[in-house]
């Protein structure tokens, strides 16, 4: 387990937890920096990450990531034949780290000691958000944590599935031959349809923030905000409830970057997967390719927080491709041939 502060302390210690599951799922096998030889199919994931945050333009630092390669393991649980589901989170605090931390320590345990683990995810994961943020308020009701919150997006990888869980503006965002896929949506007031969610709860927006105080319509916390949401009670302007995205991998998609909203203001997600590819291109590292997101956000103005994970499902650098984009003549020549030439043939 992998965390921000913690990357060389190895695999976190909860205790003498001994959780008692179920054992008879039949889950595809898939290791972090193992091969598995699957039959059925083509392809079958080489599972491999890598981390960096930075405070970036800030004061204080409120991000906080996970990365856990296989998360029943993690918390003593004995899975069937092997089977593992890796873990990675991001998690964008807002009016201080304690609601970031929190559900940075807390989410992946309250998943795997769902009744449900693991053979409904996607009820799971649901569930955990919204247990994980009432314990954070009970936990903090009396203390001055309670004032913060914070986004949170997941990605849960078994087998050839990977699902991506969101709340906030966090962004996940999937290289498929090179090609930008978003695999989250930003939960913001300016969103259509989270302005008409928020409307039809008793929340408003003013000057493009929920209730004319977040900008964000989706967040774990913040509970000191009056009619925002209740404890107990479902519903409200504020939500903790993700939004899922699942898909089945194959042998075209590379790699999932994983960053807090900070990396999305300077990166469009085109950018940033063509950014990833030529750098993984150059040294197939992707802790420092995690680093070199950070430093080319700080390089650009980066003023938020910087935190970056990314996740590859191949074992070599991803291929040199030509990718189609809509709208763009190809070209043979580099941008800075093209210059180049310009200016030799001006000087004629």
């Amino acid at each position: 387990m992998c965390v921000e502060g913690l990357e060389d302390a190895g695999r976190l210690d909860f205790g003498d937890q001994n959780i008692d599951k179920h054992a008879d799922f039949a889950m595809e096998r898939v290791c972090e920096n193992t091969v598995s030889v699957d039959f059925k199919q083509n392809f079958v994931p080489f599972i491999r990450s890598g981390e960096w945050s930075d405070i970036g333009g800030r004061d204080y630092m409120e991000d906080a990531h996970v990365c856990i390669s296989d998360l029943a393991q993690n918390f003593g649980y004995k899975a069937a034949d092997d089977e593992v589901i890796s873990f990675y989170g991001v998690f964008d605090g807002h009016g201080g780290k304690d609601a970031a931390h929190y559900v940075r320590d807390n989410l992946p345990r309250v998943i795997v000691e769902d009744a449900d683990f693991p053979l409904e995810l996607e009820k799971v994961v649901k569930r955990s958000f919204a247990q994980t943020d009432s314990e954070f308020a009970e936990t903090f009701s009396h203390q001055k944590g309670f004032s913060s919150g914070t986004t949170a997006l997941t990605a849960m990888i078994f087998g050839r599935s990977l699902l991506v869980a969101n709340a906030g503006d966090c962004r996940a965002v999937l290289s498929r031959r090179g090609t930008a896929i978003e695999m989250s949506k930003d939960h913001r007031p300016c969103c259509i349809n989270e302005r008409k969610r928020v409307e039809s709860l008793g929340g408003y927006v003013d000057d493009g923030y929920l209730n004319g105080q977040l900008a964000v319509t989706r967040a774990l916390g913040d509970w000191h905000l009056e009619g925002m949401k209740e404890v107990g009670e479902p519903g409200g302007p504020l939500s903790a409830e993700p939004e899922l995205k699942m898909i089945t991998l194959t042998k075209d998609d590379e790699f999932l970057i994983i960053g807090s909203d900070g990396i999305w203001d300077l990166f469009s997600n085109q950018n940033a997967v063509d950014f990833a590819r030529r750098r993984l291109q150059d040294h197939n590292d992707l802790r420092l390719c995690c680093r070199e997101i950070v430093d080319e956000a700080i390089r650009r103005g980066a003023r938020d927080n910087l935190t970056a994970v990314m996740v590859s499902f191949h074992q070599e650098a991803p291929p040199q491709t030509r990718v189609n984009r809509t709208g763009r003549v190809a070209r043979s020549i580099s941008a800075e041939g093209l210059h180049s030439l310009r200016v030799l043939l001006e000087g004629q």
